[in-house]
């Protein structure tokens, strides 16, 4: 069986890293469990620590993109999980996302979530996404925003450096369906903290959507490139 590491980033998730960790320890088997403090004020380090193999501390907030990517470059796993740090217990969930990769039936596996009980926002940044990634790929993406992911070292390895921001999801999708690999979207029981809407709520999605719309153009601009040298 091909070893699985799970990186969680976290950033100020003292409520609920534990709980996450907790989930996956006794309820889901990966062989090592990372998971990279993105300069939090809180205490998500000390609690972290008690159940991770491995705790990073980044020295400030980078973003989530920058976060993910420290992990797993410090992975050592065959296949890598993507969590977010905020699931609780359905993180005990994981090994439906994880099963589609080592049974070879795709590349990359990306959970879609059950729907949202309070719709927040107005889908902007979802739809943003979707759009962008049908356009530069074809492919029809029906949670383009997903955090939860397992996917082959090899991918990952290959692909280099992403977007250090809410851009990495995207721009991971985009990457890997140009490379070749084969993207599946696996229904999963997640469920973690919903964006709001107020003030706060709004920040965050105006944030995403300018992140994506960056990554986008980033994208669509290496398509161009790569069509002139070809």
């Amino acid at each position: 069986m091909k070893k699985v590491s799970v990186v969680i980033p976290a950033f100020n998730e003292q409520a609920s890293i534990g709980d996450t960790l907790r989930a996956i320890r006794e309820r889901f088997f990966c062989d090592e469990l990372i998971v990279v403090d993105d300069g939090s004020k809180d205490e998500t380090a000390h609690i972290a620590s008690k159940w991770a193999d491995r705790v990073i501390r980044a020295p400030h907030n980078q973003g989530k993109g920058a976060a993910v990517q420290l992990g797993w470059k410090c992975a050592s796993g065959e296949v890598v999980m993507l969590l977010d740090g905020d699931l609780r217990d359905s993180a005990a969930e994981a090994s439906h996302l994880l099963t589609p990769v080592l049974q070879d039936v795709c590349d990359m596996a990306v959970a879609i979530l059950p729907p949202p009980q309070v719709k927040a926002g107005l889908g902007l940044a979802k739809g943003l996404a979707h759009h962008g990634i049908r356009m530069l790929t074809g492919f029809e993406a029906r949670a383009p925003l997903s955090g939860q992911r397992a996917i082959r070292r090899e991918l990952l390895d290959r692909l280099g450096s992403q977007d250090k921001g809410f851009g990495l999801e995207v721009g991971l999708t985009v990457d890997v369906l140009r490379a070749g690999y084969r993207v599946a979207e696996v229904p999963v029981f997640f469920s973690h903290r919903e964006t709001k809407n107020d003030w706060a709520g709004f920040c965050h999605r105006g944030k995403e959507f300018v992140a994506i719309s960056r990554t986008l153009c980033w994208k669509w601009w290496e398509g161009q490139e790569w069509k002139r040298k070809s």
